[in-house]
């Protein structure tokens, strides 16, 4: 296949590479927090342009953590993730689950526990060596499970029985806290009984291929033969975001996911632009590269995208905040930052370098 444009003279070279990593990692260095937290915004709009308030959730931190596991050779992505899994597991509360927001947040005992914050965390933990949580949180996370194998986003007090005691304890607030939680689920467009499937997707990364998460990858399948990323998780509400997801499955192994390989592949090359973009931002195209490199693809247009994000970076190091994940199908609000959006374009350089080592 030929560029859609010509590109610069050595758009690939390792000295250009290392020079836009070098920047980002210096950004993130210098906007970590000291305790180890990475920042986090709320918006109505998702290039963050109107109004725009700090929120200090703990999803964030282990996300952006997560992007630059690929770079933990260098000795600065190294003392940020050391400082990053501290304050992690100094977040995490008892039977191994994360809140949504931190301990300095308003709603830190408001919002329930959630499976996203719980998988997202631990396979961090895994990925960096680290026995967290101990004793596992497995029989937890298994017990959490609607009668079709599919996993709940929520924890939280059900009509079937539950013999897991850790169960009962984690969800006692809401017994004890009964109008807070009744305000919580009238507030917002979630449902007790919500089960979305890019949570569902990051259960599978954290389990793997085995006999509890058959049901996850027979829906995932699902999904993408039907053509209903777009609507198939109340926050993450962007098709790229579950690209990136079930594509980080697939190459941890999980070679089931290949039907839907194809689809996915041709969707994301669909958007490309004349100017290397895929989708409609810098962030989804920082998305869509990391998938197309986790789905073994290769081409020009991979080239071209990753010039457009080498293009995109700001001087001081950063790629612009856009909205990540969302309240719900009403795009009312969601959360981002540049350190999230960065994080991903690092991902993206990261992976492409390692591949490319002598372009």
């Amino acid at each position: 296949m030929e560029p859609l444009v010509s590109t610069p003279t050595g758009i690939t070279q390792n000295s250009r590479l290392n020079k836009a990593i070098s920047r980002g990692l210096t950004y993130l260095t210098q906007h970590q927090f000291p305790n180890g937290e990475f920042c986090c915004y709320i918006a109505a709009d998702e290039p963050m342009q109107g109004w725009c308030l700090t929120e200090s959730t703990v999803f964030a931190t282990m996300v952006v953590a997560s992007c630059l596991l690929p770079l933990a050779d260098r000795p600065e992505t190294e003392a940020m993730l050391a400082k990053a899994s501290g304050w992690l597991q100094y977040q995490m509360h008892h039977g191994g689950v994360w809140p949504v927001f931190s301990d300095r947040h308003p709603w830190h005992a408001l919002v329930p526990y959630d499976t996203d914050s719980m998988v997202y965390a631990s396979a961090f933990m895994r990925a960096r060596g680290i026995d967290c949580p101990s004793p596992t949180n497995l029989p937890l996370l298994l017990a959490n499970r609607t009668r079709k194998g599919l996993f709940y986003t929520w924890f939280l007090l059900r009509l079937n029985w539950q013999t897991n005691p850790t169960h009962w304890r984690i969800t006692a607030r809401e017994v004890l806290h009964p109008i807070n939680s009744f305000f919580f689920w009238r507030a917002n467009e979630c449902t007790r009984a919500d089960v979305d499937m890019g949570i569902n997707t990051n259960v599978l990364y954290y389990l793997g291929d085995v006999e509890a998460t058959q049901p996850i990858i027979a829906e995932l399948l699902r999904v993408i033969a039907e053509k209903r990323e777009d609507d198939c998780d109340k926050w993450y509400r962007n098709p790229f975001t579950i690209y990136y997801l079930m594509s980080r499955v697939y190459r941890q192994g999980v070679t089931k996911l290949e039907p839907a390989r194809p689809a996915i592949l041709e969707r994301i090359l669909a958007t490309a632009r004349p100017d290397g973009q895929l989708g409609k931002s810098i962030f989804d195209t920082a998305l869509a590269v990391t998938t197309l490199l986790n789905l073994g693809f290769a081409s020009p247009i991979l080239d071209q995208a990753i010039e457009f994000i080498l293009q995109a970076q700001a001087a001081s190091g950063e790629w612009p905040r856009w909205l990540f994940y969302y309240g719900g199908p009403k795009l009312l609000q969601g959360w981002g930052s540049e350190e999230l959006t960065t994080g991903f374009c690092l991902e993206a350089l990261a992976r492409y370098q390692a591949e490319h080592p002598h372009a």
